[in-house]
């Protein structure tokens, strides 16, 4: 059932994001308010090396208070920005790795209940030494784990990255082929 929107008001710019305040009319005619976090969309990229290793990324982040072990991931630059040239450089920016071959293989919204933010979930494959600078903030340690081993850890609970999780269900049938 659709609520209608009655107005939107700015309340936060920031770096990576802004955050709105909508007030609607649900169906049965009371009126609310959703504090909502518009994001530009992002990626995340699943790459698997010839081997058949994934490639993961261990980094802090301060939210959870942890170092998590998570596939890489970004920020489109702008919403111009395709999501598959996103998808090339945060490869190479958070893995030192080209992907000779990049597919879409999904997509997803990342916590509709508050957020807009919009995922395209890649397989890399064909990989190659081809790095580029990191994000001056990023603090990354690349890890090759592989297939079996990193399903087996996220089926244990040890990878609390729902944008991981979510891309590596998405990317279950593509991977079967490297178990």
């Amino acid at each position: 059932m659709p609520f209608e929107l009655l107005k939107s008001e700015p309340v936060f710019q920031g770096r990576a994001f802004k955050i709105r305040r909508d007030y609607l009319k649900t169906p049965d005619g009371r009126e609310t308010k959703y504090e909502i976090v518009e994001h530009i969309g992002s990626v995340i990229i699943i790459p698997v090396d010839n081997d058949g290793n994934l490639l993961f990324v261990r980094q802090y982040r301060h939210a959870a208070g942890l170092d998590l072990l998570e596939l890489p991931a970004g920020t489109r630059d702008d919403n111009d920005e395709p999501y598959e040239v996103c998808a090339a450089r945060e490869i190479r920016e958070e893995t030192g790795m080209a992907a000779g071959k990049l597919e879409r293989i999904g997509n997803f919204f990342l916590a509709p209940g508050y957020s807009t933010e919009f995922m395209a979930v890649f397989l890399a494959t064909d990989l190659s030494h081809n790095p580029l600078e990191a994000d001056a903030d990023e603090f990354l340690q690349v890890e090759k784990i592989p297939l079996k081993k990193a399903i087996e850890v996220a089926e244990r609970g040890e990878m609390p990255d729902a944008k991981t999780l979510a891309a590596l269900f998405l990317a279950k049938r593509h991977l079967e082929k490297y178990l």
